[in-house]
């Protein structure tokens, strides 16, 4: 009982002070026997004797028992010192054998990133090598492109040149077809109009003349009737009086017809002058294409 006692008060305490390392406290209790007799008085000296051995038995036996305690102590330290050398003797050795394994597994992980670097990178210098492949054919498509393009604008530039040339032949040889319709209109106008003047001179030129005999022959009717029938008088003078106002509406018809001519011929300078402002207009819209197109001749070849 005591035994079991002594190993329950043993108490053994590990725990770990550093990495790799184990610390332990080993705490042993007291003794625990029996409670001693208590002394009885001495009556004489046999029996003091005989206390006396029994002590020192006691001291005997409980020295040699607190050995067997200090012995079986020990080989208990000494069992768990050994469960535990051997607990850290596995622990190095499991971690010794993650430390391999970890190594083994990172080499292999190491040599398959270098695999696929490798496949990778040769990957992608054959996805640039066709990359440039592609490049360089779209360059030499896109400039060969180029080329037909520039020489298409260039043919274009020139039909668009030749024809403007034409158009402006063409528009120069209506303008002068025009000047001179312009020009044979106003002659034929002017000959018109020297013509109807010419008319109207001739028309005034007999009129008056006319005007002149019909005086002269009612001025002889009336002397002959005034010499002839003085008796009539009255009548006479009347007549006169119808002569002259019918002398009176030949000279008004005849200024109307002269306002009517000279309305006529302002009419006529009118359209002629119409006529030469529209060659006029012809002309300046014909220099001003012709700058036109000057400035974008120079235009273009600068």
């Amino acid at each position: 009982m005591s035994d079991t006692e002594n190993k329950d008060s043993t108490e053994i305490r590990c725990h770990e002070q550093a990495k790799g390392g184990l610390k332990f406290d080993v705490i042993l209790a007291e003794p625990a026997g029996t409670p001693p007799k208590p002394i009885q008085p001495l009556t004489n000296s046999k029996s003091s004797e005989n206390i006396k051995e029994n002590i020192e038995e006691k001291l005997k036996a409980a020295d040699e028992r607190r050995l067997s305690l200090e012995a079986n102590k020990m080989a208990v330290l000494a069992a768990k010192l050994s469960k535990i050398e051997e607990a850290s003797k596995k622990k190095d050795e499991q971690n010794n054998v993650f430390v391999t394994q970890t190594k083994e597994a990172l080499d292999q992980k190491m040599e398959l990133y270098s695999e696929n670097r490798e496949a990778y990178i040769s990957d992608l210098k054959n996805k640039l090598r066709d990359h440039l492949v592609g490049v360089d054919k779209a360059r030499k498509i896109f400039e060969k492109q180029t080329e037909e393009i520039k020489a298409e604008i260039d043919e274009k530039l020139k039909q668009a040149k030749v024809q403007r040339d034409e158009n402006i032949k063409k528009i120069q040889d209506r303008l002068k077809q025009h000047e001179e319709q312009a020009k044979r209109v106003r002659e034929a106008l002017d000959e018109k109009v020297k013509k109807c003047e010419l008319e109207i001179k001739n028309k005034l030129q007999q009129a008056k003349e006319r005007r002149e005999i019909m005086e002269k022959e009612q001025i002889e009717k009336l002397r002959l009737q005034n010499t002839i029938r003085k008796t009539h008088s009255t009548e006479i003078r009347l007549n006169l009086e119808n002569e002259r106002l019918s002398i009176e509406d030949i000279t008004e018809k005849l200024k109307i017809a002269e306002q009517k001519r000279q309305k006529e011929l302002e009419k006529k300078l009118e359209k002629s002058r119409e006529n030469e402002r529209r060659a006029e207009m012809v002309r300046q819209n014909k220099e001003k294409i012709s700058s036109q197109e000057e400035e974008q001749e120079t235009a273009s070849s600068g």
